[in-house]
């Protein structure tokens, strides 16, 4: 079911740790299974010039939170605001399936609200449906 790059993430996280002095930072779970994330952003000129995340889940939630967090750095913001649920499952290369979707998305739910919320930005649908 997963791929062998999703995996090897989980096993060997990317990015994993606490930040000191973040920018922005969030803290999501999954209730429904109980994954957990807290993600850290350092933001400099509208970019993300590091991202850590600290947290506990199954293979897809901290697979994906490790590839994610890789990918953004460097981003604009407003980029990764526009970064949804299509471009996730693309970026990690699986379909978790409809039960599994939300341990996937979780990351990203995160990050982005991390982003609206240092933008002063309300959370939008799209990032409450991740």
């Amino acid at each position: 079911m997963y791929a062998e790059e999703l995996i090897y993430n989980y096993e060997h996280p990317k990015n994993r740790g606490v930040m000191k002095a973040p920018t922005s930072q969030i803290h999501e779970e999954n209730i429904s299974c109980g994954d957990k994330i807290t993600v850290f952003l350092k933001i400099e000129d509208n970019k993300i010039t590091d991202v850590q995340y600290d947290g506990g889940g199954c293979v897809i939630s901290m697979g994906t939170a490790s590839i994610l967090t890789d990918y953004l750095k460097g981003k604009d913001i407003r980029e990764v605001e526009k970064f949804g649920k299509k471009e996730l499952l693309d970026l990690i290369n699986i379909d978790p399936g409809p039960v599994r979707l939300h341990c996937a998305t979780l990351s990203l739910r995160a990050v982005r609200k991390a982003v609206l919320g240092f933008e002063g930005k309300k959370i939008d649908a799209e990032t409450k449906e991740l």
